[in-house]
């Protein structure tokens, strides 16, 4: 399968470690985040990756120069911020062909296993699945209403009154489809924003069971690699 890996902020919440260094290259315990994602899908099947970056780009570049196995790696490069969805929507070439699609948020650490999320996916005919989380803080989040067969029939991005802890994170599983509801518009087309409001009713949700934390702040990747650090290796998909 192929998947889109979304890195194309500049990280300006992660400064100063993002001043020198790209977001995706961002050390976990001393491993770069992106070493961690492209190892993570390899071992799940994923064949070809397409990975936007905007920033130091000359470093991505090397690092993805002298890897010797994992899934091959298409690097487009953003000068202007055109936000997640449009990236997807601008190289809808990718994925020319392929049934269904995955698009992930790089800036998640995660042992996330694809197979479940693949086999729920399977289940419905919708346009497409997203991976749900429970926030610790969901006025911080992208919030769902679930239907009892996982129907997402409401979504509301950082809603000052969140009517469930069930979050957006960041994993999608996409049909073709997807591709006719991004609107085509100059500047920035988010998912959360642009996207998934329109989606309500025929996108499906699965709850994610894996580990999966944000890193988007020095903060929180400091708690996310402490908690990483603390993973059983047998956990990780192998």
């Amino acid at each position: 399968m192929r998947a889109f890996l979304l890195a194309g902020g500049r990280g300006e919440r992660l400064r100063p470690l993002t001043l020198s260094t790209p977001k995706c290259l961002v050390p976990v315990n001393g491993t770069p985040l992106l070493a961690i994602w492209l190892d993570l899908l390899g071992r799940q099947g994923v064949r070809e990756v397409l990975l936007n970056v905007s920033h130091h780009v000359d470093q991505v570049r090397a690092f993805l120069g002298v890897r010797a196995s994992g899934p091959r790696v298409q690097l487009v490069v953003e000068q202007e911020p055109i936000g997640t969805a449009g990236t997807v929507a601008a190289n809808r070439a990718f994925v020319a062909g392929a049934d269904e699609f995955w698009v992930f948020y790089a800036d998640n650490l995660t042992n996330l296993a694809l197979a479940p999320m693949l086999a729920a996916h399977r289940r419905h005919d919708g346009v497409m699945t997203m991976g749900l989380f429970h926030a610790a803080n969901p006025r911080a989040s992208g919030i769902v209403d679930l239907e009892p067969d996982g129907r997402i029939v409401g979504f509301v991005e950082k809603p000052e009154q969140p009517r469930s802890d069930l979050a957006n994170a960041g994993v999608y599983l996409a049909r073709r489809a997807l591709l006719k509801h991004i609107p085509v518009a100059d500047g920035i087309v988010d998912f959360g924003h642009d996207v998934l409001p329109r989606l309500l009713g025929r996108m499906y949700g699965h709850v994610i069971g894996e580990f999966l934390m944000d890193i988007g702040t020095p903060a929180a990747l400091s708690h996310a690699a402490e908690a990483w650090s603390r993973l059983p290796v047998q956990e990780i998909p192998q």
